[in-house]
């Protein structure tokens, strides 16, 4: 049996992984304000904001690390099997957080999350790298990225339309059971990778290895690998750290909104779990259209006849450019309507950028050694925002957010300055 268009149906499976990833952290976030005033009513507001930037930062942290060990997972055991342990162990990990009782257990279960949870970044750039040639990555990764939006867009109206139902605990077992659907189409689908898989055409297996330009194919059609460093090796390249320094200063901004949307418009504007549901999720639109948008204005280019280089270089300019006054407006939004629809913008330019520094990877390499790099620059990622997450706590004591905001602008402009300064030339590198 011969599947038209293979490649789309797992970038779709990747996708939907990231959907259901983020329905699953931001149930917390969501859930927050009936968990705060169950399990610490004697609290304030700001003792509540404490315990809940402690657990997030907790739960960032672990991503962090997951981030690395799983870059080296997916290399060792292969994209079908690491994202089959990752989403397995991150929906144990969400079924046991309607067992926490407080601080300590929900750190030891957000801890668990996180570490899994992380997985499905560099499994979805390993996926992109050998699925996809390289005139359709940014794309892929448009598409991948637009499933953590969706995520963002349907946690919060679903957790609250299950909080009408049921009580926080619940709705953590609810939603895990999710992860665990979705590895039966993905198990059954992805059997391989495409020079083995059964189901792949000819045709589609030609168009995606020819496409690679970091790879070469031999007589068999099986791609060789051409340049592979180890890791030492890897960061004798400033595009190597232009790639980390870059993903640390930029991803701390969606972890910026991601975290505190809800806490942002709680305390600042004074909504309960069913207001926030139906506000929180206006700037996950922006960003999954920015998503698909940077992803189709990348393709665009590269088929008219730019380079790597110049087409990365502009979406990633152009991006940032968006962000950065939208952070300046969100120091006085007037109403919670403005603020979300500012964030909206914001989240959009962050997605243009964002599709297109992951995509670095594997414009700069190939083979193994993509899961490695994009591993190192998500825990150098993971670890930026961890250290906003925890900052913010004592930067908006009192719901003044201006602060967070300002260094959220100062990030993009870094995220941008490394990519130029650091990366004159996004090709295949060779070895030194």
């Amino acid at each position: 049996m011969k599947v038209k268009g293979l490649r789309w149906w797992v970038v779709g499976l990747v996708a939907l992984a990231a959907v259901i990833n983020y329905i699953d952290r931001q149930a917390f976030g969501a859930l927050w304000p009936d968990i705060a005033n169950d399990l610490f009513p004697e609290m304030d507001k700001d003792g509540h904001k404490a315990i809940y930037g402690t657990i997030s930062t907790v739960f960032i942290i672990s991503y962090a690390a997951g981030q690395a060990l799983f870059g080296k997972i997916f290399d060792w055991i292969g994209t079908r099997i690491g994202f089959a342990l990752s989403i397995g162990v991150w929906s144990i990990a969400t079924f046991l957080h309607a067992f926490a009782q407080g601080l300590l257990s929900f750190s030891i279960f957000r801890s668990i999350l996180g570490i899994a949870e992380a997985g499905n970044w560099p499994g979805a750039a390993k996926a992109n790298a050998e699925w996809f040639p390289t005139n359709e990555r940014a794309l892929a990764q448009g598409i991948f990225n637009s499933g953590a939006a969706v995520g963002g867009i349907v946690a919060y109206p679903v957790i609250g339309l299950l909080s009408v139902y049921f009580d926080w605990q619940a709705i953590f077992i609810v939603v895990a059971v999710l992860g665990f659907l979705w590895l039966l189409p993905w198990l059954f689908i992805v059997k391989g990778v495409p020079n083995a898989h059964p189901w792949l055409s000819e045709t589609e297996k030609l168009y995606i290895l020819s496409g690679q330009k970091n790879q070469e194919i031999d007589e068999e059609g099986n791609y060789e690998e051409e340049y592979t460093p180890d890791t030492k090796k890897l960061f004798k390249h400033k595009e190597s750290w232009g790639v980390v320094i870059a993903s640390a200063a930029i991803d701390p901004i969606w972890w910026l909104f991601i975290v505190w949307i809800p806490i942002y418009l709680s305390e600042v504007f004074g909504m309960d779990v069913k207001e926030i549901a139906f506000s929180a999720w206006v700037p996950y639109v922006g960003a999954m259209i920015g998503a698909i948008f940077g992803g189709l204005l990348a393709k665009n280019r590269l088929s008219s006849g730019w380079s790597v280089d110049k087409t990365r270089k502009m979406t990633i300019t152009l991006g940032c450019a968006i962000m950065i006054p939208c952070f300046f407006l969100l120091k006085d939004p007037g109403t919670a309507i403005n603020a979300v629809i500012i964030m909206a913008v914001l989240l959009f330019g962050f997605q243009v950028a964002i599709g297109n520094i992951q995509t670095l990877p594997s414009d700069l390499f190939s083979g193994k050694i993509v899961g490695t790099l994009s591993g190192f620059a998500g825990m150098a990622a993971k670890l930026g925002a961890a250290g906003l997450t925890i900052l913010v706590t004592f930067i908006t004591t009192g719901g003044n957010y201006t602060p967070a905001f300002l260094i959220g602008g100062a990030l993009a402009i870094i995220a941008l300055l490394a990519v130029w300064v650091l990366c004159p030339k996004i090709a295949p590198l060779k070895e030194k």
